[in-house]
C-alpha cells in the first residue's frame, strides 16, 4: 500500500496510506486511511493542484453531495469497505 505525506502547516507531517484513486468531473480524488491494516480513519481528499505545481495541493471533501458522490465511487471500486 503506497503510503503519502503531507505537511498540513507546512512544518508537521502526517502519514497516510493510499487505499484507492479516482477521476470524476475532471478532479481527482483519493481515499486514504490513517492505519496500514485493519479499521482506522477513511478520508477522501480532492486534487487541487495544477499541473505547472511542483507539489499536489489536496483538501479534504466535504461538501455533502461531492463526499456522497465520490464515496459512492471509492464503495463500487472497493467492494468490501462501506463508507459513510
Amino acid at each position: 500500500m503506497e503510503k503519502i505525506i503531507f505537511s498540513p502547516d507546512g512544518d508537521s507531517q502526517v502519514e497516510f496510506y493510499v487505499l484507492e484513486q479516482t477521476r470524476l468531473g475532471g478532479f481527482n480524488y483519493i481515499l486514504v486511511t490513517d492505519v496500514e491494516d485493519g479499521d482506522g480513519e477513511a478520508l477522501i481528499l480532492k486534487d487541487l493542484s495544477d499541473e505547472a505545481d511542483a507539489e499536489a495541493v489536496y483538501e479534504i471533501v466535504t461538501e455533502d453531495f461531492e463526499l456522497e458522490a465520490v464515496a459512492s465511487v471509492f464503495e463500487n471500486l472497493l467492494e468490501d469497505v462501506e463508507l459513510l
